[in-house]
């Protein structure tokens, strides 16, 4: 082989390499890219779910709430219609 000639064999594995390095910073990029949609698509959605959350929160608190009412409106009619019951007994004597 002579010199030409391994200049040349050079020069083609150097081209060679700079093409692969050259397509392996378009993937990086690529990927990089992607990456940092699916970070802002993820942190977005944490958003949402975090606002879902104290939507929910809100209306479980509202849901007990109104079961305290209305366990505190059984209870009285409970009372009043025990006492009644008892009226009715002592009445009946």
């Amino acid at each position: 082989m002579t010199t030409e000639e391994r200049f040349e064999r050079i020069e083609h594995l150097t081209a060679g390499l700079a093409e692969e390095r050259r397509k392996d910073r378009e993937e990086y990029r690529t990927l990089w890219r992607d990456t940092q949609r699916q970070l802002n698509e993820l942190g977005t959605r944490v958003v949402q779910l975090s606002e879902a959350d104290s939507r929910l929160e809100a209306r479980i608190e509202q849901l007990a709430e109104e079961s305290r009412a209305a366990d505190q409106r059984l209870e009285e009619r409970i009372g009043s219609l025990v006492s009644a019951v008892g009226q009715s007994i002592t009445k009946g004597q």
